[in-house]
This record gives C-alpha cells, sequence and structure tokens, in this order.
C-alpha cells in the first residue's frame, strides 16, 4: 500500500471523526468525499471499502470513552460519579441505554444487506441530508419552551426508547446518527446538550456492534496488504473526533440545530449541482 492510499486513508478518517458527532451525517461525509475524489473501491474493492467506512467509526467510539470515561465506569458499577456518592438519587442507568439502542440495532442486524448494496451512494446521501434537515429545523421549532430533562441523569426510560426509534432514520445514509437522536431528543423535552451527550453514550454499543458485525461479514475479502489503510484511518478518525467532540458539546446548547440543518441543506443543493447539471 503507497503513501497516497494511506493518505486517502487520513483523509477519510478526519472526516469521519470531525463529522460523526456533529449531526451532518459522517458516513454520507465519506460516501461523497470517496465517490467524488478518493475512489477507494478501486483499490480495496467495494466489501473493503463500505466495511472502513464502517470499522473507522471505531476511532470515534474510543474518542467518545476518553471524553466519558467516568460515565461509562458508572453506567458499569465501576466508579460513582461526583456527587453521586452518597445519596440514591435517581440517574442514567445502563438498562436505558440498551432500551435506546435496541431499535436501531436490530433494524440494522435486519437490513445491513439492503443498506450496504443499496443505500451506500451519493444520490441517496443526498436525500438523507434533505430529510435530516427538515427533521433537525422541525425539532428547534417545535421543542418544549422548557426542558423536561437539562441533564442526562433525568432522562426516561420513556424518552430513551423514543429517542432509540428516531435513531432508526439514522440508518439511512446522510441522515446522521447524533442528528436524528439529538433531534428526537429536543422535541421530547431534552435540552441539545442532554440530547447530546445521551446521543454519545447510546453511540458507543451501536457503532461497535456495527463495525464488529461488518467486519465479521466481510472478513473472507481482508489480506495483510488492507491492514495499514485500517490502522492509519483509526487513528486519524480518533484524534478528529476527540476535537470535534470537545467542540460540539461547548457549542450545542448555544447555536441549538438551525445551522447544522442550513449546512447540510446547502450541500444538498451544491451535490445536486454536481450531479444534475
Amino acid at each position: 500500500m503507497d503513501w497516497l492510499e494511506l493518505l486517502k486513508s487520513v483523509v477519510l478518517g478526519a472526516v469521519e471523526g470531525l463529522t460523526e458527532f456533529a449531526p451532518v451525517s459522517s458516513t454520507g461525509h465519506m460516501v461523497i468525499v470517496d465517490d467524488m475524489w478518493l475512489h477507494s473501491e478501486q483499490f480495496l474493492t467495494k466489501p473493503v471499502a463500505n466495511t472502513f467506512k464502517v470499522v473507522v467509526q471505531l476511532g470515534s467510539i474510543l474518542a467518545v470513552l476518553f471524553v466519558f470515561k467516568d460515565r461509562f465506569l458508572d453506567l458499569l458499577g465501576l466508579k460513582k460519579l461526583k456527587g453521586q456518592e452518597g445519596g440514591r438519587q435517581s440517574r442514567l442507568n445502563l438498562l436505558q441505554v440498551i432500551v435506546g439502542l435496541l431499535p436501531a440495532a436490530v433494524l440494522g442486524f435486519l437490513f445491513e444487506d439492503y443498506i450496504d448494496e443499496y443505500l451506500f451512494s451519493t444520490e441517496t446521501v443526498l436525500i438523507g441530508l434533505v430529510a435530516g434537515a427538515l427533521l433537525m429545523l422541525a425539532a428547534d421549532r417545535f421543542a418544549p419552551k422548557r426542558a423536561k430533562a437539562e441533564t442526562v441523569d433525568q432522562v426516561t426510560y420513556k424518552q430513551a426508547l423514543l429517542v432509540g426509534l428516531f435513531q432508526c432514520v439514522s440508518l439511512w445514509p446522510g441522515f446522521s446518527r447524533s442528528g436524528s437522536t439529538i433531534s428526537g431528543g429536543v422535541l421530547l423535552g431534552m435540552s441539545h446538550r442532554t440530547a447530546a451527550d445521551f446521543t454519545f453514550i447510546m453511540a458507543v454499543p451501536i457503532m461497535a456492534g456495527a463495525s464488529f458485525l461488518s467486519l465479521v461479514k466481510n472478513w473472507e475479502y481482508f489480506t495483510a496488504e488492507y491492514l495499514p489503510f485500517f490502522i492509519v484511518g483509526f487513528i486519524s478518525s480518533f484524534v478528529f473526533a476527540l476535537i470535534s467532540i470537545r467542540f460540539f458539546l461547548k457549542l450545542i446548547d448555544r447555536i441549538k440545530l438551525v445551522p447544522f440543518a442550513i449546512y447540510r441543506l446547502a450541500l444538498a443543493v451544491v451535490l445536486a449541482l454536481i450531479l444534475y447539471l
């Protein structure tokens, strides 16, 4: 594998890391960048290229684990968060996270082959960008005036399940996992920061599961020559995700979802002009 191919891995990892947790669709951006400029299928084959777009998310998962390490240790019963050591006050628990991730996990497992075969294209991403933007605009427009859940410790089982149902639409590339779940959370009465925190926590098991399934399914296509491409992409994804998560969490309660929706619509217009003119 030559240096130019490894540079393409760095670029795809950076695109994944920078966009995974912003509500703009990381998979959609990777598909666009790869289809239009990088053409990784030419040296990886289509199954391996599609698998890379899923597995590279492991770098972003590691970044979430790093940022939310205390929260995950608390969920696993290995550490008490500050302010909870001596009390029994309500807090987010592992069952709520499982309730939230189950709907998309089940649908993703059932329709994985269909998604890989028919939905990884610039045209389908274009549809997802527009539909996701409309959902985000609706979330900011129709959200309750006062949030019922100001922190993830106030998220209810019902909210967790309904956010999980919103997450199902993100199986369509371009829709965005964080865009759909943050929008759903806001509509259900979470603050923007709470919806973002819950989204990031919930993303870890479902992204890890999707990566594992994709690896198992396409294991026969892998040879040692592809390993450097995956390693470089993983490192790039981790570094850029670490930067973007911290930046996004500081920003989301101030600017909310409208600017991201406008960006998505503008990108969709540009893509449409490129594809159809």
